[in-house]
């Protein structure tokens, strides 16, 4: 790759690292997963470079990249991760409001199938109207919108669940003791 070409990608990546990584962990609901999904994405990305520099929209030609990754990823740990309800050991008491409410969307969001997932991410979290949605997951408005509709019932569903459920986190029983 030509040195104006690598210097170009890397401003790229720098700029748009910080969204990239927060919308990543509202995809998988892990910081540590959501740095190897960005890794992963950048570098399928800079390997297309010259390409991806070329479309009409590179960010969301990367941000494609990345949404595939995640389904692919989920699709592969579907036989090695299992969700439970209880942590090995007991959780200390948080009393940070935020930290509470933070929790519960993100459990809410690991319910959600991939699509319907990545669907609410970009639609209400990243801010995004349903064209853009539409292009970047390679669907069509119309589906955009039944995927919202149905993310939205099952969230609403949800609501009136107390049970959190996160991907591949286990937690604690209620007051702090084992089974």
């Amino acid at each position: 790759m030509k040195t104006s070409t690598e210097a170009d990608f890397r401003a790229f990546m720098v700029s748009r690292w910080p969204r990239m990584l927060r919308t990543a962990h509202l995809l998988t609901g892990h910081h540590q997963d959501a740095e190897d999904l960005v890794q992963a994405a950048l570098a399928k990305a800079y390997v297309k470079w010259e390409r991806v520099r070329r479309t009409d929209d590179p960010d969301a030609y990367v941000w494609r990249i990345m949404i595939n990754a995640n389904a692919d990823r989920l699709r592969r740990m579907k036989v090695r991760e299992w969700l439970t309800t209880r942590f090995p050991e007991p959780a200390a008491p948080d009393d940070n409001e935020a930290f509470a409410e933070r929790s519960a969307v993100l459990d809410a969001l690991a319910r959600l199938p991939a699509k319907q997932r990545a669907v609410v991410v970009l639609r209400y979290l990243e801010d995004r109207s349903e064209t853009e949605v539409a292009r970047l997951l390679g669907t069509g408005v119309g589906t955009v919108r039944s995927h919202t509709a149905r993310a939205l019932r099952k969230l609403r569903e949800q609501a009136m669940t107390t049970e959190p459920v996160t991907l591949g986190v286990d937690r604690g029983t209620q007051g702090g003791q084992r089974p």
